[in-house]
């Protein structure tokens, strides 16, 4: 008796948002790309044109994030709140992510870090992003009616800057130590040649992503911060240990 084919099962993607075009890639690039390289779906969500950047035109910056995406493996859109360095948290913004949210049914959710020491586009993005995934939950919310409800897995902060890491929260660090990934991530942080060019912002990203590692025993190392507690069904399923000095 021949068996009864299955349908594939469908994995559900990883959402990425970032404030500007260049915030994803300089943030956290190296887990995108470690990511997609291991077959996951990761779909970015950047929510202005850099138009109010000292370098580069909003025309320039969307071809560069683009490439940037396309180098990285991921899909990307492009949404418009405010736009670039005038963000306001409303609720209609946050509507207008949790409809994302519900549209993309992501099982994990990664968006800049809420410390308010960076430029205040991405501690706001991050709050917006917390609350949105909040919201999409909300069966009975009005404007998401069209779409089901969705409760994500897990939201993660990443930190575009050293300043902008939580004191508060416990850190993980994923290990971005292969070579094609750090390929893959350099490639996508040099695709943005505007920013790039007046300061070298790459090589910056990857020192920290040096440091982090070394301390903990890998190559490289991107650090990412827990919204909420982390929950394992066993401790055999947790990560290995950091070493230390």
């Amino acid at each position: 008796m021949k068996p009864i084919p299955t349908a594939p099962t469908e994995v559900p993607p990883i959402l990425v948002f970032g404030a500007h075009p260049d915030d994803v890639e300089f943030g956290c690039g190296g887990v995108v790309a470690k990511e997609t390289q291991a077959g996951q779906s990761v779909h970015l969500v950047v929510c202005s044109r850099g138009e109010a950047g000292s370098r580069g035109t909003p025309a320039e910056r969307t071809i560069e994030a683009r490439n940037a995406a396309r180098t990285l493996g991921a899909t990307l859109e492009f949404i418009t709140l405010d736009g670039d360095a005038h963000l306001e948290m409303s609720v209609v913004h946050t509507i207008k992510l949790a409809r994302i949210i519900r549209r993309e049914r992501p099982r994990i959710v990664l968006a800049p870090s809420t410390v308010e020491n960076q430029h205040p586009d991405h501690s706001r993005l991050g709050r917006l992003v917390r609350d949105a995934c909040r919201l999409a939950r909300y069966g009975g919310l009005k404007e998401l009616k069209k779409l089901p409800a969705h409760a994500i897995g897990q939201l993660f902060f990443y930190a575009v800057t050293p300043d902008a890491e939580p004191r508060d929260l416990s850190p993980i660090l994923i290990d971005v130590s292969e070579a094609a990934v750090i390929a893959a991530w350099t490639a996508s942080m040099e695709a943005h040649a505007t920013q790039v060019r007046a300061r070298n912002y790459v090589e910056l990203q990857l020192a920290r992503a040096r440091v982090r590692g070394l301390e903990a025993g890998v190559d490289h190392a991107t650090v990412l911060f827990p919204a909420n507690p982390l929950v394992f069904s066993s401790l055999s399923h947790t990560g290995r240990q950091a070493r230390q000095y």
